[in-house]
């Protein structure tokens, strides 16, 4: 599989496809709260996927070689849990920290791709901090992107960044590229060496989703063995958070930002305004 290189028209269809993305997790924060269960927030996400967007979940039936199909509309991944966390009937606690991937299929064939952390309740200092620093770490990602860049570049900042922070980063997942096809060429890996990989050219779009650890990388299967669920080794917190950007004539476009989505960190317009060539900072992306 080739790299895909979207043109206007690609592009606008994966606009739209992204900002749906993100908004059903603007929907569903109201009800991120103590006592819900994930398997309640998985039917919230499909009717108002289905019922008011009109798209349909990428991960529901999923089913990649080697797994078996995916039985949930969101991964839902809780405090230990790296990625790919299936929704049940287990309720939230106060405390908890949790992952939402989501990813929307329109009606024209474009797949949205992102995810949030949630914190449920007052949550501890070390929580907070690994999903605060893991969010700065996408960031450290995301603003390298522009033409001429290689994707090595951006997997060495987020490395940098994480374990200058004390954290780790998990290796066996990455970003991919995304378009008409869930899982694109390229991979887009979150540790690397400078001027390695992949050149970005201008029409690409991908995802960049780095899995921080509060403790050692090492994953393992989940206790529920159910093909699926990945869990940090040493029972670690771990958490994530991914947006899908293009990339552009000059620099970058965040296509996963609407209006529920976190602020931008600070220093991410610092960037750009001491090295003003290194990328291009849309609107969205500054808000």
């Amino acid at each position: 599989m080739s790299i895909t290189y979207k043109d206007a028209a690609g592009i606008e269809g994966m606009r739209v496809a992204c900002i749906l993305a993100s908004e059903v997790l603007d929907y569903l924060t109201p009800f991120m709260k103590a006592g819900v269960t994930t398997r309640e927030i998985d039917k919230l996400a499909n009717d108002y996927m289905v019922n008011v967007q009109g798209t349909v979940s990428a991960t529901l039936g999923y089913q990649p070689s080697g797994y078996p199909p995916y039985p949930a509309s969101l991964c839902t991944s809780l405090n230990h849990v790296v990625c790919h966390g299936i929704p049940n009937d287990k309720p939230l606690k106060k405390g908890d920290i949790m992952n939402i991937d989501v990813t929307v299929i329109t009606k024209d064939g474009w797949f949205g791709d992102n995810s949030r952390m949630y914190l449920i309740g007052d949550v501890s200092i070390a929580a907070k901090r690994l999903c605060r620093v893991t969010f700065e770490a996408m960031w450290q990602g995301i603003m390298r992107v522009k033409p001429g860049v290689r994707l090595g570049d951006i997997g060495f900042a987020i490395q940098t960044f994480a374990e200058k922070q004390g954290f780790s980063v998990v290796r066996e997942f990455c970003g991919h590229g995304i378009g008409q096809r869930f899982h694109e060429e390229p991979q887009v890996l979150h540790y690397g060496r400078p001027g390695t990989l992949e050149l970005l050219t201008p029409g690409m779009t991908f995802t960049i989703e780095p899995m921080i650890n509060a403790g050692k990388r090492d994953i393992k299967d989940g206790p529920e063995k159910d093909g699926w669920t990945i869990v940090t080794r040493d029972h670690s917190l771990s958490a994530q958070w991914e947006h899908t950007v293009l990339v552009t004539e000059t620099g970058y476009e965040v296509l996963t930002l609407s209006a529920g989505s976190p602020a931008t960190p600070d220093f991410v317009a610092a960037w750009h305004a001491a090295a003003p060539a290194a990328a291009t900072l849309t609107a969205d992306s500054a808000a």
